[in-house]
């Protein structure tokens, strides 16, 4: 019977025996054979096209050059990275570090990234030598089931067993809870109401939060090139990835001439009428997102919204009015619309952008655009978020590029904030479990000076 979750697993687990104990030269091969099966232009553009025709949003382009960069992204990010067997060897303290695998991996994968979600997941579990079955989306149950048929092909190529990678064929809740309960570690990526399921399994897991990035520009740079990095980053893919911006913080002094910037890069700024419109298409209930506006164009979501918008309008602008449930447009949206803040002193937009993630999006991430090292440092420091991106469009740095350094990924964890495990960017170093091999070395019972000297110096021993 088809999607028999429990034969599946035995079949994971007959494959993941296999490898278990395969040497490192052999686990990359595996992995290269896979990575640039994924890679290849007429993969990438199948997949692209299946995930935009089952879902209905996101832009095929962005798409094919996602699956692509985020594939070779995570090839790069593992050159190199030892998984197998002695990883590391501390002879002054009598230790040595073994790698292992986890075993069979559960991947809950979301209709916003329903193929390169899984081409960055089964590249990282299967270099430490896991396997993996994706449970896919409902709305995108083909282009998961394709990309892991694609995987497959690469496995048979090399001599791996071909069930390191399956993929359930007709989705259901039960059958992913299933699934999460019958394996032995659970990566889902998707938001809070995801994160309850997946701990309800029982399960070890890796669970991500949701994002509301704020975009935080000062008077420090150019306007410009400052908004064509935004919009690049706003309207790819048509917002649906969760780095993209959802708000901008504007210097009050630089307030007008960035409107402006924004506005030549095809942003049209909602009336106070329009808003209310908008404000009425997007939250019917007055508090649940119409999944109708996520990931589609800004024409599709004016036209909707009965809102009158130019020729070669690409996102919309609206004026954050308050912080929190009173005022949705403060939160996470998945859509191109903008919402715009202005301050005058950074220490408060920074204690504001607090209050904004609270409200949604905490743990994920945060941007600024300015050239104030100072600046940069403080809103790290106080802001509880996972990544902060400086002078780049956020999407395209936030989970990998190749012109910063943050690891290739589709999953981003939000820390205790967000009820997840991590902070990282989720990749190999989330699917490895360790041994430490320890034999006696030299006894060595520090003295009190050691230990206490700075104290007992200041204080006394009393």
């Amino acid at each position: 019977m088809a999607d028999n979750i429990q034969q599946m697993y035995e079949k994971a687990r007959a494959a993941f025996k296999i490898i278990e104990y395969w040497p490192q030269d052999k686990v990359d091969e595996m992995c290269a054979a896979v990575g640039w099966e994924l890679q290849k232009e007429e993969t990438a553009k199948k997949l692209a096209r299946l995930a935009v025709d089952e879902s209905g949003i996101g832009v095929y382009e962005d798409k094919v050059h996602k699956i692509q960069n985020k594939t070779r992204g995570i090839m790069r990010d593992m050159v190199g990275a030892k998984t197998c067997g002695l990883i590391e060897e501390d002879t002054e303290k009598g230790l040595r570090v073994y790698a292992k695998p986890m075993g069979v991996i559960a991947n809950v994968v979301p209709c916003t990234n329903p193929e390169s979600t899984v081409c960055c997941l089964s590249l990282s579990a299967l270099k430490c030598r896991n396997a993996m079955i994706v449970s896919p989306h409902p709305r995108t149950q083909g282009s998961s089931y394709l990309t892991v048929e694609h995987i497959r092909k690469a496995l048979r190529k090399v001599g791996a067993p071909e069930d390191l990678m399956q993929c359930i064929k007709e989705t259901s809740k039960e059958k992913t809870v299933e699934l999460m309960k019958n394996c032995d570690f659970a990566i889902a990526t998707g938001g809070a109401a995801l994160v309850k399921v997946v701990y309800a399994a029982g399960k070890p897991c890796h669970t991500v939060g949701a994002g509301n990035v704020v975009s935080i520009i000062d008077d420090t740079v150019d306007l410009p090139s400052t908004a064509a990095k935004i919009v690049k980053s706003k309207t790819a893919n048509n917002s649906a990835s969760c780095s993209s911006e959802n708000a901008v913080a504007i210097e009050e002094a630089v307030y007008d001439d960035m409107i402006e910037a924004l506005k030549a890069e095809g942003g049209y700024m909602c009336s106070d009428e329009e808003r209310e419109k908008l404000r009425s298409y997007m939250w019917p209930d007055g508090k649940t997102l119409n999944r109708d506006i996520v990931a589609k164009p800004a024409l599709y979501i004016a036209e909707n919204a009965g809102i009158k918008v130019p020729e070669g309008t690409r996102f919309l602008m609206v004026i954050g009015q308050k912080v929190g449930a009173e005022d949705r447009f403060s939160g996470e949206k998945i859509s191109l619309v903008l919402t715009v803040w202005k301050w005058t002193d950074f220490s408060e937009i920074v204690e504001r952008t607090g209050r904004i993630l609270k409200f949604s999006g905490e743990g994920h991430s945060v941007s600024l655009h300015s050239t104030n090292d100072d600046r940069r440092i403080e809103l790290a420091l106080k802001t509880n978020v996972g990544r902060v991106n400086c002078n780049m469009p956020h999407a395209a740095a936030n989970s990998g590029s190749w012109f910063n350094g943050q690891p290739t990924t589709d999953s981003l964890g939000c820390g205790s904030w967000a009820g997840n495990m991590t902070t990282d960017n989720i990749n190999w170093r989330q699917f490895l479990n360790f041994t430490w091999l320890s034999i006696p070395v030299p006894e060595h019972i520090p003295s009190d000076e050691e230990l206490f000297g700075d104290y007992l110096a200041k204080w006394g021993r009393d």
